[in-house]
């Protein structure tokens, strides 16, 4: 009997952190882990705008980790490349992607206008990467699955969510590839983004019992997370208070939002932080803190204890919600001290954007980073201490404080990520990192080869791994 080749390719997330696309291949089928936009570096984020190492209509099926843009933005490229078939997620993931790929979508259009309007596109006319009618044609597609339950992906391939802990409805996805007559089933794992234990919003990550193989995210595999969130987050309250200016927090809409106005809201019930006025400032970031609330099966249970209460866990007590143009716009003329929490979380787009050119050359200004930023992103080059920024086609001076909490990640750390291997029956044959850059990624295999005496390899871009049993 002929051997039937079973084969990962890694198309994206490999030796970077974005673009998160793994080409499956098996028995003849052919399905995609995650379906990622590249950010950053200019060089990944051209390589949106190419043709696909692979043809989506050959494609039997795609399976989402999660709803974040550097694991789901590209499905509207590939829906319009050809592309009919199922795509597989959580129940949470298919609400949230509702507002995702739209807003993504919208936001393609609004640049491409606005470069137009402007004149400091390289391109004329300066066009979307896609559209809101791609985004509503992906969105179509969807096919929502609930977690711990095993489901059919594609003939000779099935597939099992479970909690991944990183944002609403993020998954793990233990896919069982089956073979011919004769041969054993094997066990391909892709953790997604893993999130932490002991956080507020969510359950901790769920432990997966065996794995042949895995892809394991790296994003955080050489950094330990500052365990003093609370007191991190209240010494920077306080001293932006004290500098008596605006708070800017360019926050992901999705997950570190949320997680942030929970800790706003519990420090100020504590009396640690003084109750300034929070305006949350992203229409997207509004609508996904209600789909938060929604699904009440991922809170944990503090969460629930808040809401047993009778309280709101995630409204501070002066607090903002500024989701029309006109309301964003009157935030300009407010004096601090304020906090302003708005998308992106790398500072590449969205309304952030309008903040930070008003009031970076401001002395009093803070500028709060809460999340991993990405080689090449505005939010990178913030943290790495820039004198100037280019938003909009402009240069803008950095006069304002720029801290960091990486506390707040919802990544795992190094520690947090040989936690989860710990859940293992046993080593597995082959361990892949993904979803890393490269220090990061090499750092964690050589923990893992001296925590476990595991070997782990470092994904190599466009690398095709086979997999025996």
């Amino acid at each position: 009997m002929a051997r039937v080749t079973k084969t990962v390719q890694f198309l994206g997330a490999a030796g970077t952190v974005t673009g998160s696309k793994h080409l499956v291949c098996a028995n003849g089928r052919q399905v995609l882990l995650d379906c990622g936009l590249f950010q950053g570096l200019k060089a990944l984020r051209e390589r949106n705008w190419e043709a696909p190492a692979f043809d989506p209509r050959k494609l039997d099926a795609l399976v989402l980790s999660h709803a974040h843009i550097d694991h789901s933005g590209y499905l509207p490229l590939v829906v319009r490349r050809g592309y009919r078939g199922p795509v597989y997620c959580t129940h949470a993931t298919a609400d949230l992607l509702q507002y995702m790929l739209t807003d993504s979508a919208y936001l393609q259009e609004k640049h491409a206008a606005h470069a137009n309007y402007l004149g400091y596109s390289r391109h004329r006319p300066a066009l979307p990467l896609y559209t809101m009618a791609d985004a509503q044609a992906a969105l179509e597609l969807l096919v929502p699955q609930p977690f711990g339950m095993t489901f059919p992906v594609t003939p000779g391939i099935e597939s099992t969510f479970r909690t991944a802990g990183h944002i609403l409805g993020s998954a793990t996805v233990d896919t069982v590839l089956d073979g011919t007559t004769g041969q054993t089933p094997l066990h391909l794992v892709f953790s997604g983004d893993l999130g932490r234990w002991g956080r507020p919003i969510l359950h901790d990550p769920q432990p997966v019992p065996h794995a042949d193989y895995l892809l394991l995210e790296s994003t955080y595999g050489n950094r330990t997370h500052s365990p003093n969130v609370a007191d991190d987050l209240t010494t920077c309250v306080r001293t932006a208070a004290e500098r008596g200016g605006a708070l800017l927090v360019p926050a992901f809409a999705v997950g570190r939002t949320q997680e942030l106005l929970w800790w706003l809201r519990q420090l100020e019930d504590e009396g640690r932080i003084p109750r300034l006025p929070i305006y949350v400032d992203s229409p997207m970031a509004i609508d996904v803190t209600d789909t938060y609330l929604r699904h009440t099966a991922e809170h944990d249970v503090d969460m629930r204890r808040i809401e047993n209460r009778g309280q709101h866990p995630l409204y501070p007590s002066h607090f903002t919600l500024a989701k029309s143009q006109e309301q964003s716009m009157a935030l300009n003329d407010l004096r601090g001290p304020i906090i302003i929490i708005s998308a992106s979380g790398m500072a590449t787009g969205g309304r952030i954007l309008h903040h930070l050119k008003l009031r970076l050359s401001d002395r009093r200004t803070t500028v709060l980073l809460v999340g991993f930023q990405a080689a090449g992103t505005r939010g990178r080059r913030l943290q790495e201490g820039a004198d100037e920024v280019r938003i909009h086609g402009k240069d803008v001076v950095v006069r304002a404080q720029v801290d960091t909490l990486d506390g707040l990640s919802a990544h795992a750390d190094q520690g947090e990520l040989l936690q989860w291997l710990s859940g293992f029956d046993g080593p597995p044959k082959g361990i892949h990192l993904v979803h890393g850059e490269p220090t990061a990624a090499e750092t964690l295999a050589a923990a893992i080869e001296t925590r476990y005496g595991w070997t782990a390899r470092v994904a190599q871009d466009a690398a095709t791994v086979e997999l025996t049993p």
